[in-house]
């Protein structure tokens, strides 16, 4: 099973320079905090927000919640400096910015190995279309590459598309990236949805990639949360099937037979595994809410 497996059904990018924000992460709901060093924090903050990072990071308090921090670009002012304060502090992963090609990973750890992180998981993000056009060449640059993340306001900005509650602009590049993650076993995430008091739409996506196959979705605001862990979560009866799908061709597998009907549907030894993949990450996700 893939050694970076854990629900992302949730990964909030929280800015590093407010430290309410900070603090707030603490106590939701959410399955990955990306500490922001980069967009979302104005110039003169960057290094005020690297420090507050640093400060929460090490004061913990976080619990089973995932702990990623965003850098900024290696080729800003301020993107090594980043990866210098943050290697070793007991983060989860580094998600590096505008990852453009196989090249960008290897400088990324580079960086992240001299810096004392040598071995430390990374993730990636994919904002432009040269990113996704190259999504195969990135996904496959690494073992240590953990997650994809799509930048999708970014990339709609780039195509020139517009917003639609179908997502249409951003059919191709979702499944292009989904595939190219897939094919390397990566987990990957859909990117933000910028209309924050539009949840109508916000559950739209998370269910279109929910069903496109995707992990989970990233989000700037905790009103989002609930829409998004429940999109991404196994229902009940989806985890019964599960059982009865190992069972059952268990059980053909003894008598000699390679596969079965259940329930009028065709099973075969593929639908297992993705069976026992589903019920690790419901234990999980079960063991992530109970903390």
């Amino acid at each position: 099973m893939n050694p970076f497996l854990r629900p992302r059904r949730s990964m909030l990018y929280v800015p590093g320079c407010f430290t309410r924000f900070l603090n707030k992460a603490r106590t939701l709901r959410v399955d990955s905090v990306i500490f922001d060093l980069g967009d979302s924090v104005l110039v003169d903050n960057k290094e005020l927000s690297r420090k507050q990072v640093v400060e929460g990071i090490l004061t913990g308090g976080y619990g089973r919640r995932e702990r990623v921090v965003r850098v900024n670009d290696l080729d800003s002012p301020w993107g090594v400096d980043d990866v210098k304060a943050v290697a070793d502090i007991g983060a989860d992963a580094i998600l590096f910015p505008n990852i453009e090609s196989k090249e960008d990973v290897h400088d990324a750890l580079a960086v992240l190995d001299s810096a004392g992180g040598k071995n430390m998981p990374i993730m990636v993000m994919i904002e432009s279309p040269i990113a996704v056009l190259r999504a195969e060449e990135i996904a496959a640059a690494s073992d240590r590459i953990a997650c994809l993340i799509m930048a999708t306001s970014d990339l709609i900005t780039q195509l020139h598309g517009r917003k639609t509650p179908d997502r249409i602009p951003l059919h191709y590049s979702l499944s292009h990236v989904l595939l190219a993650g897939r094919a390397y076993k990566r987990a990957v995430i859909d990117g933000i949805s910028v209309d924050i008091k539009d949840m109508h739409s916000f559950e739209m996506a998370c269910r279109l990639t929910r069903d496109l196959g995707f992990d989970g979705k990233s989000l700037v605001h905790p009103n989002q949360l609930a829409y998004c862990n429940d999109a991404f979560t196994p229902k009940s009866t989806e985890i019964a099937y599960a059982y009865e799908v190992i069972e059952a061709l268990g059980h053909a597998h003894r008598e000699g037979r390679g596969t079965i009907m259940l329930n009028g549907r065709l099973v075969e030894q593929h639908h297992v595994a993705a069976a026992k993949r589903m019920l690790a990450l419901t234990e999980m996700i079960k063991e992530l809410e109970s903390a």
